[in-house]
């Protein structure tokens, strides 16, 4: 596509390519020399709420206990982490996140929150295929050929390594999609297998991202805390970047923290300014200008809703005075599968597409073995009742990392077994099962996924 068709604010030239995962390395040593403490093997469980109602603080998650729930000999309960502010930035969809925007109403009169899922890969490619710097966008197939949307990258990053992945919006009908083999049907098209063919595959991730815009951005204080980056969804959406608008909600949080606890305010004084400050930054300039992209190709698909997006960005800088709404949650989007035709994915080549189970190994997920499930079931009824019937099982098919696998017990009955041990965190059960049976809770300690270099 010739570069004056694409909306401006998906141009890359100037921009730095980094590694998220050395970047945030670097920031907690940075940060640790300054006196911060960092606690990387303990996550906040539950949210402390005082008797007037305000946050004030986390309790972090017990250790040591059995799948059944019970003490292990390595018993050590969570420990209460109290503060005047607390600042929530677990990233999309963050479980305790979500509990504040009900509890306290931050989503009210705004557009519902929607969802994609990112997968990626880096390479290690051959030298000659190398281009350090080239960044490669694209949408369309595979995910036109469902009804899909959603769009791929290629980043060229250094030591002859490249990112490549695919964004599957999560607002699909079709409950035979299946984000994961999409992807590895993705890397066959001869623009991106030039780069990867004869290469090695060395790391594998997942995970969901807010993509709804300033429309969909909550109210982000509440009492005792701020709701800051995309556990909010601060995510540009036009740009399919949110790094840069996270970090500033950050830096603007710390500011208004410091001026409330700098001028005496207790912490039951609700931090509002910290809304005005960051939608008058060029943070939040930049998400209103970009405030209707997602809704627009929702509504009126890739051609109509790529066609005002055009006109909007690249003509008025994102001052058409419309606010597009888009108020049907992912999760409702799902079709009955009698409805939808099944979608017959190739078989992994081993060289440039692969299974679930091999991609996980090269996500480094480790959980300790013994422990809770951390995939809470509201109604564990409803997989085999709902789900198989009408949808015929869409767990196994949006999950990319092979959690969900129907089974028979000895009498030949199926039977839902969930790989916990498997799952790379990535919130897509969370968002997309259609009862809104499934519950995202964070397992014991650091475990999950590690991503060395991405």
């Amino acid at each position: 596509m010739p570069g004056w068709l694409v909306p401006s604010p998906m141009h890359n030239a100037g921009n730095y390519i980094a590694s998220l995962g050395n970047l945030c390395r670097w920031l907690a040593a940075q940060a640790e020399s300054l006196g911060v403490e960092i606690f990387p093997g303990f996550a906040a469980a539950e949210i402390l709420y005082a008797d007037d109602g305000r946050v004030a603080g986390v309790l972090t998650g017990d250790m040591g206990l059995s799948e059944r729930g019970e003490p292990k000999d390595s018993f050590e309960p969570g420990m209460e982490l109290r503060a005047r502010y607390t600042l929530f930035a677990e990233g999309s969809r963050g479980h305790l996140g979500k509990q504040l925007i009900e509890r306290f109403q931050l989503d009210r009169g705004g557009n519902t929150q929607h969802y994609g899922i990112g997968i990626k890969e880096l390479w290690e490619i051959q030298p000659d295929r190398h281009r350090a710097g080239l960044v490669i966008h694209g949408a369309g197939w595979p995910l036109t050929e469902s009804g899909s949307s959603g769009g791929f990258f290629l980043y060229h990053v250094e030591n002859n390594q490249v990112s490549v992945g695919l964004i599957t919006d999560l607002n699909y009908r079709n409950p035979y999609l299946s984000p994961f083999d999409e992807f590895q049907r993705m890397k066959h098209h001869p623009r991106l297998a030039r780069y990867l063919e004869g290469g090695k595959r060395i790391a594998y991730g997942a995970r969901a991202i807010s993509k709804g815009g300033l429309n969909a951005l909550p109210r982000m204080s509440l009492p005792g805390g701020l709701l800051i980056g995309c556990d909010a969804g601060t995510l540009n959406f036009a740009k399919i970047k949110g790094i840069h608008t996270a970090m500033k909600s950050g830096m603007i949080a710390a500011e208004t923290v410091f001026k409330a606890m700098a001028g005496g305010r207790s912490g039951s004084a609700d931090l509002d300014d910290f809304d005005r400050d960051f939608r008058q930054s060029w943070a939040g300039l930049e998400l209103h200008a970009a405030r209707n992209f997602g809704a627009a190709l929702h509504k009126w698909g890739p051609w109509l809703g790529g066609a005002y997006n055009w006109v909007d960005q690249n003509l008025t800088g994102g001052r058409l005075p419309f606010r597009l709404t888009d108020s049907e949650p992912d999760h409702r989007r799902l079709l009955a599968a009698a409805q939808c035709q099944p979608i017959a994915y190739p078989r992994p080549d081993g060289k440039l597409s692969f299974d679930r189970l091999s991609s996980v190994f090269l996500s480094g997920t480790n959980h300790t073995e013994n422990q809770p499930v951390h995939l809470r079931l509201t109604d564990p009824s409803i997989p085999l009742s709902m789900n198989l019937r009408q949808y015929d099982f869409p767990e196994q098919r949006y999950c990319p990392a092979g959690v969900y696998e129907l089974v028979q017990d000895e009498q030949g009955r199926d039977r839902l077994q969930i790989n916990s041990q498997n799952c790379v965190h990535c919130k897509t059960c969370d968002i997309k099962d259609p009862a809104q049976n499934i519950t995202w809770v964070p397992p014991e300690g650091g475990g999950g996924p590690n991503y060395p270099n991405f």
